[in-house]
């Protein structure tokens, strides 16, 4: 039987594919699409980079400002000005320090406009002071009341205009502009208790002080150094050339303590104190017996001893041992005496540090910091030291430039700066540092 060949059901692998004439002319939008959704993506992308090198511009231009104000707060904690109570007392000496020609405002304008936004220095700053940062400043601070010595605040403005633009000059030929504000304080806490609302002084809290207890003597003139109760100096000006009493005096800073006992320190005189055998922060190793715990206590920074400034019985002195051989090493370790350290002209008002051969930064150069700067404790001298460790009353501190030491541990010094807290002050507000008058950065209100 003659079978007949079945005729193939099946589809072609292959076919072409007929749209209807309604679709056909939208053939090649999708491409128009991406093309115009690529576009709009590189625009994006391209002001983005626009818009974040705007940020950091906005961030270089703040840390200029913020660099201005602390350099600015560093030489009017240094200067001792804050110790000359109100200016109007000494019109001339705060206008050297704060006027609009002033060290603090110079150095303020200079750091601000070395460091560089966008890639090129901003143009001057614009420094005011002010009170407890109270707003709008002015430009010369020997306009302002007493509470400015106190609490003196620098306000800088840094602005820098003309930056350039990389893509969003597609949309505007303009530039744009960043400015940025900085403020920075020093807090003297004499007589603090004026502008405090709780009617109480602040006391200060340095670290790294000296480990030389002082009593409160003036050490040239004689009678009371600070006021017991307010912190304020007694002899509020300042003296050229060494003189006294006062801000820039000169003293030979004499060791209590002869053979191996010490006695009581009178005019001019320390005693060690006892320190805290906790380590000591960034200690050089450079004087004989570098790791004796005294030793690196002075050329290091000792934070762990507190000296409680206006808390009863708030430190302790050494009586057991004389420390002079101990000093007179860390004093030349610290400062490079007699090979390269630094020097104080007191020629002129404001002090200018000169750097030595043995400074790491500069030589022969000013500068607003130096090893040479040292803050020692003021105490209560109501009463003789007995025993072996007796407790001692902290008014205040003393910052001093230390010129000279023989193997003693006997100083040359002159004074930069004397805060007290007095026997009143508050037991729950502080102002910590590493001076008597420190600075920090503050917020803008």
């Amino acid at each position: 039987m003659q079978t007949t060949p079945e005729t193939s059901t099946k589809k072609p692998a292959f076919c072409r594919s007929y749209l209807p004439r309604h679709r056909r002319d939208e053939r090649g939008v999708t491409m128009i699409l991406v093309a115009l959704a690529m576009i709009a993506i590189i625009a994006m992308a391209a002001l983005s980079i626009d818009v974040v090198t705007l940020y950091l511009d906005r961030e270089e231009a703040q840390r200029a400002a913020d660099a201005a104000a602390l350099a600015a707060a560093r030489v009017i904690s240094v200067s001792g000005i804050t110790t000359n109570a109100d200016p109007s007392n000494d019109t001339a000496a705060w206008q050297s320090v704060c006027g609009t020609a002033g060290t603090a405002t110079l150095i303020a304008q200079a750091v601000g406009s070395q460091n560089a936004v966008g890639g090129v220095a901003s143009s001057t700053p614009t420094i005011t002071y002010s009170a407890q940062g109270s707003l709008p400043g002015v430009s010369d601070c020997s306009t302002l009341a007493r509470a400015f010595a106190i609490n003196p605040t620098v306000i800088v403005q840094v602005q820098r205009t003309g930056l350039p633009t990389l893509f969003s000059r597609i949309w505007s030929r303009s530039s744009n502009t960043v400015s940025a504000t900085a403020m920075a304080e020093a807090f003297n806490p004499s007589d603090s208790e004026t502008i405090d609302p709780g009617g109480q002084n602040v006391p200060v809290v340095p670290r790294c002080v000296k480990p030389w207890i002082i009593p409160d003597i003036d050490p040239k003139a004689g009678g009371v150094l600070v006021h017991h109760h307010s912190g304020i100096i007694q002899n509020q000006s300042i003296k050229l050339n060494g003189g006294f009493p006062g801000i820039g005096e000169e003293f030979i800073l004499t060791n209590a303590c002869t053979g191996t006992t010490c006695s009581t320190p009178t005019q001019g005189q320390y005693v060690p104190a006892f320190i805290s055998t906790s380590p000591v922060v960034a200690a050089p190793h450079c004087a004989n017996g570098a790791n004796d715990d005294f030793q690196q206590a002075i050329t290091g920074c000792d934070e762990s001893t507190v000296y409680a400034c206006g808390t009863v019985n708030g430190a302790q002195a050494d009586m057991t041992t004389n420390r002079g051989s101990d000093i007179s090493a860390a004093v030349q370790c610290i400062t490079n005496i007699p090979t390269g350290n630094d020097t104080l002209d007191v020629t002129s008002y404001p002090f200018q540090i000169k750097a030595g051969t043995g400074n790491p930064i500069i030589t022969n150069q000013a500068v607003t910091s130096s090893n040479s700067i040292m803050t020692l404790p003021i105490y209560d001298n109501g009463g003789s030291l007995t025993g072996n460790y007796p407790q001692v009353t902290i008014l205040g501190f003393m910052q001093v430039f230390v010129n000279n030491v023989n193997s003693s541990g006997n100083m040359d010094v002159y004074i930069l700066n004397v805060a007290g807290c007095g026997n009143g002050a508050s037991s729950t507000l502080s102002a910590p540092g590493t001076s008597p008058v420190p600075i920090r950065l503050i917020t803008p209100q």
